[in-house]
């Protein structure tokens, strides 16, 4: 079986220590998927940027965003997502540091049901159910 391939999407300017310790821990984890960082590493025009993007999201499997309490206007994540659903690959979300289902909004496109707490097991299980769906079919 092909491991799966994921775009972590995160708020850059809240998250980006807890898209650290997220990708430390799935080298770790018993769950068979990789993420690679894809953050630009330098400056480019919003054209640039959001062609660059697409093509990376749309070399992956799925797409996951970690959801803080801000990330619901954090502009590069809502592109991504964007991007993800217009290319069909799958989402879902987990949420980081003080978020919660109950209090956090969420970006628009990600569905409350495809967002979970930062658990290992669920983790694992949303990416078979990603993997399931959209392109990987």
């Amino acid at each position: 079986m092909t491991i799966p391939r994921a775009f972590i999407s995160f708020d850059y300017d809240n998250n980006l220590n807890e898209k650290n310790l997220f990708s430390g821990q799935c080298k770790n984890s018993r769950v068979p998927f990789d993420i690679e960082d894809w953050s630009s590493k330098e400056r480019l025009s919003q054209s640039e940027w959001e062609k660059e993007i697409k093509d990376k999201i749309n070399r992956c499997n799925l797409l996951i965003v970690l959801v803080g309490s801000q990330t619901y206007i954090a502009t590069g994540v809502l592109k991504e997502i964007s991007f993800a659903r217009n290319q069909d690959v799958p989402i879902f979300g987990i949420y980081v540091r003080n978020a919660t289902t109950v209090f956090t909004t969420l970006p628009e496109g990600l569905p409350r049901y495809k967002t979970i707490n930062w658990d290992w097991d669920k983790i694992a299980q949303k990416i078979n159910e990603c993997m399931q769906e959209g392109k990987n079919k």
